[in-house]
């Protein structure tokens, strides 16, 4: 998976204000945040977690804080993200547990094993080819029967609920600051410049992937949230 440079760049460019950017969506972060916790709250006491496509550490943040035995590899191919990564895991004290990586899942050693893995809000960056590697790279990383949580952007643009749906993304997207040509063109961003695909085909790629029975637990309008166990 070779990524996307004019995203890294984006991402890049943008990491200095993307948590201040994403603000006003912190509610809906928090509970799936939460609900993160409560799935891994039986993993084990010194758990390893692998977190791909870390950005600037929210996931890190919200487990450290619960489960401070746990230690964490985060993986990103924006310098500039991990650039703020690390400040915020150095002022929360919890850089000590956790190694950054600049790159993507395969740079991880196939060595390593972890107790779960969790990337959040990343796969709809990746183009629909490379999902499926993605996912099988992420299950090769996981010791047996550990948890993969996965959310992404998912929904069916073809369905006749779409028209519906896209007006409240609308939404989402005005508490961002999108301006009336944003908008129009959100359309084209979610067919062509994202690669959201339907959620049946999201749980089938877990599956093909290793996954067991991917249960759907989160539904925020789009973003949906899956988690399973590697099969044993």
């Amino acid at each position: 998976m070779n990524g996307n440079s004019s995203l890294i760049d984006h991402f890049t460019k943008n990491a200095g204000v993307y948590d201040e950017h994403n603000r006003p969506l912190a509610p809906i972060a928090d509970s799936l945040h939460l609900l993160i916790r409560l799935i891994l709250k039986n993993a084990p006491e010194r758990s390893r977690v692998l977190c791909a496509g870390v950005g600037t550490g929210s996931e890190i943040l919200s487990l450290s804080s619960a489960f401070p035995e746990w230690t964490f590899v985060g993986i990103d191919p924006s310098s500039g993200m991990l650039d703020v990564c690390r400040e915020r895991l150095r002022s929360a004290g919890v850089l000590d547990r956790t190694e950054l990586i600049q790159g993507y899942v395969n740079d991880v050693p196939q060595t390593e094993s972890f107790d779960a893995a969790l990337s959040i809000l990343v796969a709809h960056f990746l183009k629909r080819e490379e999902r499926l590697n993605f996912y099988q790279a992420i299950c090769a990383r996981l010791s047996e029967n550990s948890i993969l949580i996965n959310a992404e952007i998912s929904y069916d643009l073809n369905s006749p609920e779409f028209t519906s749906m896209l007006k409240n993304w609308e939404a989402v997207q005005l508490l961002m600051g999108a301006t009336p040509e944003s908008l129009a063109d959100m359309p084209r961003v979610l067919r062509e410049m994202l690669s959201v695909i339907t959620p049946g085909e999201t749980e089938n790629l877990l599956i093909q992937s290793g996954i067991s029975m991917p249960v759907r637990f989160f539904q925020a309008f789009m973003i949906s949230g899956w988690y399973g166990r590697k099969d044993s």
